[in-house]
């Protein structure tokens, strides 16, 4: 049996955990293989909505078993105040929530270096300040990393942060550079906090790369759900403003012990627009003003942080970008998310490509420094002013709306499978 991934084509925030969770009900796992904390997304149960940074989507779905693969960094705080949150909500987790053992666990330490790295004005990236980065640097490091599986062994664990955290306070210290405010952490203490989560945390511990190679084995329908969005790819991504894992498909392997080989079918996911959060460049970006187009596809696309509640910058739909990482991530069709904000607006623009330098280019530049210096070379298409949340069928579409739609298929050079138009799960128009 085949496997499934979902991944966003933009910058993240595209809206992933609505098609993860229509598709999950065809499948038995879902997935995360990378990212952490830092990647919300808002989930629908029955009337209710919950807002999740580090728990699949699967998991409100108590016949599929939700995995937390190895290649995401695990708060233990974060998780034990998810899993909480939704058994308080009616929603049952138990087996069917699984979190990798060889996971890499973030310590209050990742998260004090990360906070003191920003303060830097010239190396700031706008991270969410998860201690998500400062975790895989260790996890790559190697010396300094502690996984999900040491937790539950008590006096392995001591050991090891007796070394780390005496090496970490140096390192803090000389990153706070007399900072008064910085944190420094005793070891024991932090030792008994953590065996403490342990203990929460060891019935969803497991060997996931055996568990999903076991389950394709029998025939098993995984879905694989992506984290931040391709052009967030630490490899591929518009570096250094990118996250620290690869956001991409790719990851998959790494991240979960499954091979490639094994996905046979990648949704890419695309906002009718574009928006980013935190620093980096952003050709299309529609930095109007209070008043302007970019403010109005904010506020009514509620383009807020899930995690941290920024703002999101918000520009016209890049479809040179989106070529690039539909490329990249190898998609056999996409999905249109958020199609009902761009409503009423009178008028509507793509970018088809970029000026760079005086030349004309269709190419995508991921390198930041280049690509600061793109202008987008924009296609004005027809507007509609219709409300469209209550259609369900690609027919009964305003023609502008359609042509909307049928403009990114083409030039995306992918046929459209779903298009977004409401927050709401029947909100959506299946082709």
């Amino acid at each position: 049996m085949s496997a499934t991934c979902v991944v966003g084509l933009q910058w993240g925030d595209e809206a992933k955990g609505k098609i993860v969770d229509i598709l999950g009900d065809q499948h038995d796992f879902v997935v995360r293989y990378n990212g952490g904390a830092n990647a919300g997304h808002t989930v629908v149960w029955g009337d209710r909505k919950f807002a999740l940074s580090l728990l699949p989507t699967g998991v409100l779905k108590p016949h599929v078993k939700s995995v937390i693969g190895n290649g995401v960094v695990v708060y233990p705080p974060r998780f034990i105040e998810e899993v909480d949150k939704l058994r308080a909500g009616g929603v049952e987790v138990g087996a069917n929530l699984v979190v990798s053992d060889h996971a890499h666990v973030i310590f209050p330490y990742h998260m004090e270096e990360e906070r003191l790295a920003e303060t830097d004005g010239d190396g700031k990236i706008g991270t969410t300040g998860r201690g998500i980065g400062p975790c895989y640097q260790d996890k790559v490091g190697r010396r300094f990393g502690i996984r999900v599986g040491d937790l539950l062994h008590p006096n392995y664990l001591r050991e090891r942060l007796s070394y780390i955290v005496p090496n970490k306070n140096r390192l803090i210290t000389a990153f706070a550079n007399g900072n008064p405010d910085a944190k420094t952490f005793d070891a024991s203490k932090l030792c008994d906090e953590y065996l403490g989560y342990a203990e929460r945390l060891k019935p969803h511990v497991t060997d996931t790369p055996r568990l999903l190679q076991d389950a394709i084995a029998a025939g098993k329908r995984v879905l694989f759900e992506a984290a931040q969005g391709s052009l967030l790819d630490v490899d591929h991504g518009t570096f250094p403003y990118v996250t620290s894992s690869s956001s991409l498909p790719s990851g998959i392997w790494g991240g979960s012990g499954v091979p490639s080989r094994d996905v046979t079918r990648i949704i890419g996911i695309l906002k009718a627009y574009t928006t980013r959060v935190g620093r980096g460049p952003f050709p299309t970006e529609l930095d109007d003003g209070p008043n302007g187009i970019g403010n109005r596809i904010r506020t009514i696309g509620r383009e807020f942080g899930t995690v941290t509640g920024r703002p999101r910058r918000v520009g016209w739909f890049d479809a040179v970008a989106a070529r690039y990482t539909s490329k990249l991530a190898g998609v056999d069709e996409v999905s249109v998310m958020l199609l009902d904000v761009l409503s009423g607006l009178t008028e509507l623009k793509i970018c088809t490509h970029y000026e760079l330098d005086g030349e004309r280019i269709s190419h995508f530049p991921s390198d930041a420094f280049q690509l600061e210096r793109c202008k987008p070379i924009l296609e004005t298409v027809p507007a509609w002013s219709e409300d469209i949340t209550k259609v369900r069928k690609l027919s009964d579409l305003p023609a502008a709306a359609r042509k909307y739609v049928d403009r990114i298929g083409e030039l995306m050079g992918k046929k459209v499978s779903f298009v977004s138009i409401g927050p709401d799960r029947d909100q959506t128009i299946i082709l």
